[in-house]
């Protein structure tokens, strides 16, 4: 083998596992390597179960699971039994859980080994870790699964879980130049994974392709490995600019308009998609239901650790929620489901739309991890999303494109990505 184990994407590493070219024990071991390398640096890691992982690697050489010790992290406010979960936040660290959540149970049922926990941002909120982008260590990897994207991106690891809420999948895996993807409102169980705002979460996948995601989709719906199949014939795609157009990065826009020149050349059907205009007050929506919920779930780290809490958690997401009565929340929960739908009048004949996965490129500094205004319009609509590393940006940086799905037609969404990353 040419390749570093590191380097290769989770279904690269199956099939030579799988064909007698490499052995888990050999993957895990490059991959800790890497870590060992490039952690002082980039500071993914909240938790590396190093010995755990090489023993559990040992038993993936001696059987014949699916994923054959395949390695994965998982962002740290998903429960394990056998590693802290601290949720980004000093009130919980060191804290053990009695058990793995249903995504972790899941992928090592399947014979996946798990590296360790990756950095959250405080409570997946607003405050960052120290996590920094391995293509830039002076900017932001996003948030707030900064540490998952910023772990995969540096080859320590080849799939990761996050979570979003707005968008703290999508808008890291762009940031880092890698693939993100959020499934279908609630196709995926979330038990053991520490709530944040229950009307938006999910659990998110990252990893460098999207063959790997559509694997790992495969262990969490539990349906045989390789459902994924390729699209016959070219997409029919929406390309939808929304309110959101101008706050664009000027490159950004002229990168995506000659994308789909380029698509359309390739045999797609492309047309513009008009976003209603109702949904200009998706972000306000998302604001007062996600605080709302928020404030709710933390209540015993509100009432008994106000001191342990950063100022701007505090002063942001906890101030607007405590502000936030009944009526309002009830209020907004309605004006998403209204603008829901209006949904299929958005697609018309489009299989797939295609989009900004953020406004732009990782931004410097990191003290914030990047506006999430991309993520308050589409998650609250329930799509499938995915963001494909196509564009790079004025500063040398990654810009994603976001490729989006009608609800419950996931399969279809990722076969048009990769399509569309194949012509870009």
């Amino acid at each position: 083998m040419t390749e570093a184990p590191h380097s290769l994407t989770a279904t690269e590493a199956l099939a030579a596992i799988a064909g007698g070219r490499l052995t888990a024990r050999a993957l895990i071991e490059s991959c800790l390597d890497r870590i060992a390398a490039l952690e002082p640096d980039v500071q993914a890691w909240a938790h590396i179960a190093h010995d755990a992982a090489l023993a559990a690697a040992d038993a993936a050489d001696r059987g014949t699971s699916a994923l054959r010790g395949v390695p994965f992290a998982a962002k740290d406010i998903i429960d394990t039994h056998d590693m802290p979960t601290g949720y980004g936040s000093p009130i919980h660290a060191g804290a053990r859980p009695a058990a793995d959540a249903s995504c972790v149970a899941m992928a090592r049922a399947a014979g996946a080994v798990l590296l360790g926990k990756t950095v959250t941002t405080e409570f997946a909120n607003l405050t960052p870790g120290p996590t920094r982008n391995p293509r830039d260590l002076a900017r932001t990897p996003g948030g707030s699964s900064s540490g998952s994207a910023a772990a995969v991106a540096a080859e320590m690891v080849p799939l990761a879980y996050g979570t979003q809420t707005t968008q703290s999948t999508i808008r890291p895996a762009s940031f880092c130049g890698v693939h993100g993807y959020c499934p279908t409102q609630g196709d995926f169980r979330l038990s053991g994974v520490r709530e944040a705002a229950g009307s938006f979460d999910r659990l998110g996948l990252i990893a460098r392709s999207l063959a790997d995601i559509a694997l790992l989709r495969d262990v969490l719906l539990r349906r045989p490995i390789g459902s994924f199949t390729a699209l016959d014939d070219a997409p029919r795609i929406g390309l939808c600019r929304s309110h959101l157009w101008p706050m664009l990065d000027p490159a950004l826009r002229a990168d995506i308009e000659a994308a789909v020149d380029r698509l359309a050349r390739a045999g797609a059907a492309v047309a513009d998609a008009e976003t209603p205009a109702r949904f200009a007050g998706l972000a306000d929506a998302h604001t007062a239901i996600s605080s709302f919920e928020f404030v709710r779930n933390f209540a015993f780290e509100i009432d008994r650790h106000w001191d342990r809490i950063s100022p701007q958690l505090r002063e942001g997401r906890i101030a607007t929620g405590l502000a936030m009565d009944f009526d309002r929340y009830r209020a907004a929960l309605a004006e998403a489901e209204a603008c829901r739908r209006q949904i299929d009048a958005l697609f018309g004949d489009a299989d797939v739309l295609i989009t900004a996965a953020a406004l732009g490129e990782a931004p410097e500094g990191i003290e914030a991890t990047g506006s999430a205004a991309v993520g308050a319009l589409w998650t609250p609509l329930y799509l499938p999303c995915a963001t494909l590393p196509v564009f790079e940006g004025p500063g040398g940086m990654p810009m994603g494109l976001q490729v989006i799905g009608r609800m419950g037609d996931d399969d279809r969404m990722l076969a048009a990505g990769q399509w569309i990353e194949a012509h870009l």
